[in-house]
């Protein structure tokens, strides 16, 4: 069955912004309120909002809840996640989803939101992988904020563009697409929020990270059978890798190539999704197109 998205939001609707994961405070979101409000959005700000426990926003319960009530408000039409940073997969398996497969609606963020995206994907919902209200304001991160706004109210998105790099794997592949933050992707393998990578296009990315844990992460991926069934890999941003006093030896992308050639699906490396300011907004669920040519690479969202 085709992942379906929820309705896309009209001007005057409420979002709710909320924190699954570190602790943000409401001053810090001043700026994205007013962006979201010169949208045409009602903003409602959850209880996790100025929440405090140690590095978390509020205790594993309260942050549970907050996210629990903006599912179940019929109001709500778009839950956003303020920030990542961790926490998000300590909630996951004590929300309750039966009142939001009634009544779907956007649920959009990335980094430690990956959880939340498969989560919903392996539950037959689409969700968004695109830029957090404490980024919005990133200088060059205008056309990341647009491509979220435009997923947001079902605009017909734009291609997302790649230029030609010396590891990618020519060839063409459709499929829905399906991925995050590897880090998280990792940590969800064998839970109830890990999603099916089978016949669908994979993207990745990954931030502050030793080399020598990007081997690992994919080693388990490739050793668990999920990179087998793909039917495309597109590589975002892995930003401030770091390295031991011994080196690794490769780079984040020469270690995805070593297992990405084991297996004839078609490669793009550089696209702008990530932890750099151009991070462009992706539907996870909907039908895509990559296309791989020796002058590129393109992800076409149908």
């Amino acid at each position: 069955m085709p992942v379906l998205p929820p309705p896309s939001l009209q001007p005057g609707q409420r979002v709710a912004i909320v924190s699954t994961a570190r602790k943000i405070t409401a001053a810090e979101l001043a700026p994205a309120i007013a962006t979201l409000q010169s949208w045409g959005l009602e903003v409602l700000l959850g209880a996790s909002i100025a929440g405090e426990h140690h590095q978390f926003a509020g205790d594993d319960a309260l942050r549970r809840r907050d996210f629990q009530q903006q599912l179940d408000d019929p109001s709500v039409r778009a839950i956003l996640c303020a920030r990542g940073g961790y926490g998000t997969a300590r909630i996951v398996d004590d929300l309750d989803f039966t009142g939001f497969a009634q009544q779907p609606k956007w649920v959009a963020g990335f980094s430690d939101i990956t959880v939340l995206n498969s989560h919903l994907l392996a539950l037959g919902h689409a969700s968004i992988h695109g830029v957090m209200p404490v980024l919005f304001h990133q200088a060059g991160g205008e056309a990341a904020l647009e491509s979220l706004r435009g997923a947001l109210f079902g605009e017909t998105p734009l291609p997302l563009e790649a230029p030609t790099h010396p590891l990618n794997r020519p060839g063409t592949a459709t499929g829905e697409l399906v991925g995050g933050n590897l880090s998280l992707l990792h940590t969800i393998t064998g839970t109830a929020s890990q999603a099916s990578f089978a016949g669908r296009i994979l993207f990745l990315e990954d931030l502050d990270e030793y080399l020598y844990h990007i081997d690992r992460m994919l080693l388990h991926l490739h050793r668990s059978g999920q990179l087998a069934g793909l039917a495309g890999l597109v590589v975002g941003h892995f930003s401030q890798m770091r390295d031991n006093a011994i080196p690794f030896g490769s780079a984040a992308e020469e270690i995805i190539n070593s297992y990405a050639q084991r297996y004839d699906f078609p490669v793009g490396y550089g696209f702008p999704v990530g932890h750099e300011a151009d991070n462009r907004a992706l539907v996870v669920g909907q039908q895509a197109r990559l296309e791989v040519t020796p002058a590129g690479a393109r992800l076409v969202l149908e």
